[in-house]
């Protein structure tokens, strides 16, 4: 069975997520209610294994398709994209309310086999990116002769 490993960018962020997520949550403000924009700047993902590809699902709302990038070295996986948000109310020409939102996603993880990246597949719609990553096949090993 191939395993994936995966690894966060910054381990002690999510914890700060979580220790103001619950703090917030305890003051009544559940995340994602009556707030406009991301509330967590984690990316929800899936790993599949579908023997020779893994395919993966990649939750980035709010992410414009232009400031995603995918790199691959090997079996090193890297995927991070940027989220930038504005939106202001106006009553005439009184400014009522201005919300600014910038933020960084990114998720890095390590294949048990290196990627075939020429045969990569990204699609990127509602805010999921897709990615299929077929895996190199196992060269044949080459038996040298002694003389």
């Amino acid at each position: 069975m191939n395993q994936v490993i995966l690894r966060r960018n910054d381990p002690f962020g999510a914890l700060v997520d979580d220790v103001f997520n619950d703090f917030f949550q305890r003051a009544g403000f559940v995340p994602g209610r009556g707030v406009e924009g991301p509330t967590s700047t984690r990316a929800r993902m899936d790993v599949l294994d579908k023997g020779e590809k893994f395919e993966i699902k990649l939750d980035l709302p709010g992410v414009s398709k232009d400031d995603i990038q995918v790199s691959i070295d090997g079996n090193e996986v890297t995927i991070s994209g940027e989220i930038k948000k504005e939106s202001e109310e106006k009553k005439g020409e009184e400014v009522l309310r201005s919300e600014r939102y910038y933020g960084k996603v990114s998720r890095s993880f390590t294949l048990p086999h290196d990627v075939d990246e020429a045969k990569v597949v990204a699609k990127y719609a509602d805010g999921v990116l897709k990615l299929t990553l077929p895996m190199k096949s196992k060269s044949a090993s080459k038996k040298i002769t002694v003389n």
